[in-house]
């Protein structure tokens, strides 16, 4: 059986290990945030409060809130908050994972299969050569952290509800928002050429940080607040597992052709 042809190293080129079982973990983990949805669903069917729940007007963090009442001058009860909360806490160790396993070379080229990243380039100074880092290195590397931050502060969310007045909630969701944001806009900039997908994730980016700079200015005074919040966090969720899914299915690629050898 024959494997993979590749195209010829250029000097400094390497094919990165996507075969090895730290990025199949990387992309599975990024790939798993998606089970934020069916929680979410499940929390909203079980809301107590005096009113029916409504993504439109209700704030996600509110589906978080551990006591029954009046926050600010929202009636909240969510009868499963620790699910919600729980829920969260697993997203942002996914995007954790994710941040950590996929190395920068495997992102450079886990849209193209066959292409080989490259960490250095030659740059002419004086009577010698020196060697810079590419800027697909130095995106990927920015991604993985940004991708991080946005795990970090989607833990943050889930450990320390809305409604237990401490600063560190909403940190937490600006991390997530403006860390996941950013890490699309640049994904998309990645790979872009490399796959059609690069496209959606550059949306995904500049919905969340456009729907951001709106909250920001408005200071989420606007008639529908849960649906401005959930253009910023919703596409950061679909367009980082999407991204998962492009990296689990170029990983799944190499290994079976590891096993065709």
């Amino acid at each position: 059986m024959k494997g993979h042809a590749t195209a010829p190293a250029t000097a400094g080129s390497f094919l990165p290990d996507t075969r090895s079982i730290r990025a199949n973990i990387g992309g599975w983990a990024q790939l798993s945030v998606v089970q934020y949805f069916v929680a979410e669903a499940a929390v909203i069917a079980a809301w107590a409060g005096p009113e029916p729940y409504s993504r439109a007007t209700g704030f996600i963090s509110d589906l978080g809130a551990v006591s029954c009442g009046i926050y600010e001058d929202r009636a909240v009860c969510s009868p499963l908050h620790l699910l919600m909360n729980a829920s969260f806490v697993v997203q942002g160790l996914a995007l954790v994972l994710g941040a950590l396993f996929l190395t920068a070379g495997l992102l450079s080229v886990a849209a193209r299969p066959g292409v080989q990243a490259r960490r250095f380039r030659a740059v002419a100074g004086g009577s010698a050569q020196t060697r810079v880092l590419t800027v697909p290195w130095i995106l990927a590397v920015t991604i993985r952290i940004l991708t991080g931050i946005a795990g970090v502060g989607t833990v943050i969310v889930g450990l320390v509800p809305e409604d237990l007045g401490s600063p560190w909630h909403f940190a937490g969701a600006l991390m997530f928002f403006i860390g996941g944001g950013f890490a699309l806009l640049l994904l998309g900039v990645l790979w872009w050429r490399q796959t059609p997908v690069s496209w959606f994730l550059g949306a995904c980016g500049l919905i969340c940080i456009g729907a951001l700079v709106i909250g920001a200015m408005t200071g989420m005074e606007v008639p529908q607040p849960g649906l401005l919040e959930r253009f910023m966090g919703y596409p950061v969720t679909v367009g980082l597992a999407t991204a998962g899914l492009v990296i689990a299915q170029r990983v799944h690629t190499e290994r079976r052709g590891l096993r065709a050898l």
